[in-house]
């Protein structure tokens, strides 16, 4: 967004995630990029960024097996949009995808693999309801 990272390509540069080191910087960043763009920005990695530009969620679900694997992304683009409620339906729906690769992985068994992984948070997503997201659900208002 602003021309200095070190993304290749469509995936973070380790070297540009967010981590509790860089958080407040981090939180500023979306936000700005948000309100400049008047839109709602969804930063994901270890920690997961949220914002319109006013608030930023910080959401801290998810595992680092997630990152091992293709289609989270795609995934989570098809379970965000809410156009009455845009930041807090990014926001949960960031929430749901950290909570099923949770949920995904406390599921695999010995010889699972990728492509069981993969299949596991999908089903997590499947069979997701409000009281498993409100109950495990990590995420703060800043």
């Amino acid at each position: 967004a602003s021309g200095s990272g070190t993304t290749k390509g469509v995936d973070a540069d380790v070297a540009d995630a967010v981590t509790e080191e860089n958080l407040d910087e981090a939180v500023a960043f979306a936000k700005a990029f948000a309100e400049k763009a008047n839109c709602v920005v969804a930063i994901t990695g270890a920690i997961d960024l949220v914002s319109d530009g006013k608030s930023c969620y910080v959401i801290r679900n998810g595992r680092p097996e997630m990152g091992k694997i293709t289609g989270t992304g795609c995934q989570l683009s098809g379970i965000t949009a809410n156009p009455e409620h845009t930041l807090e339906a990014a926001a949960a729906a960031v929430c749901v995808m950290g909570l099923a690769g949770e949920i995904g992985f406390s599921r695999m068994q010995d010889g699972d693999g990728n492509s069981t992984y993969r299949n596991r948070i999908i089903d997590a997503i499947y069979n997701m309801d409000a009281k498993t997201l409100e109950e495990g659900a990590k995420y703060e208002l800043r």
